[in-house]
């Protein structure tokens, strides 16, 4: 199973939201900004290192918000670990993604979301989980 660890940032209320690009897989789909756990690496310094490579930040990461496990239709399936994020040194810069975007909680389910992604995505819309 793939682990990968996802960043919650928030900001003044709202959550950083980040847009694929085409040439990724699931192109154009709406995620929270993350990766996979290397061979070796803790989640927290792998989650730093991943937002320091696609935003270009130095995060702080949190508090474990939840765990979800996925299962694809093609049978693969991955572990995905939420974390809040809430301080950070640097500024946001776009490195990979088509479009980076602060959303308020109850707009989420308006960007198509993964579909790994859409648990979460309600229960913060709904208020179930506080940032």
């Amino acid at each position: 199973m793939k682990q990968v660890v996802v960043a919650l940032i928030v900001k003044e209320g709202k959550i950083l939201v980040c847009q694929r690009t085409r040439h990724q897989t699931m192109p154009l789909k709406w995620e929270f900004p993350g990766g996979k756990i290397e061979e070796g690496e803790q989640p927290r310094a792998a989650l730093r290192r991943e937002l320091e490579e696609e935003l270009g930040i130095d995060a702080q990461i949190g508090n474990e918000i939840t765990r979800i496990t996925h299962q694809f239709q093609a049978g693969m399936s991955v572990e995905l670990r939420f974390f809040e994020v809430r301080s950070y040194s640097g500024e946001i810069e776009n490195r990979i993604f088509r479009d980076v975007q602060w959303a308020s909680p109850a707009t989420l389910p308006s960007y198509d979301f993964l579909e790994a992604d859409l648990g979460l995505v309600k229960q913060l819309a709904a208020g179930q989980i506080k940032l």
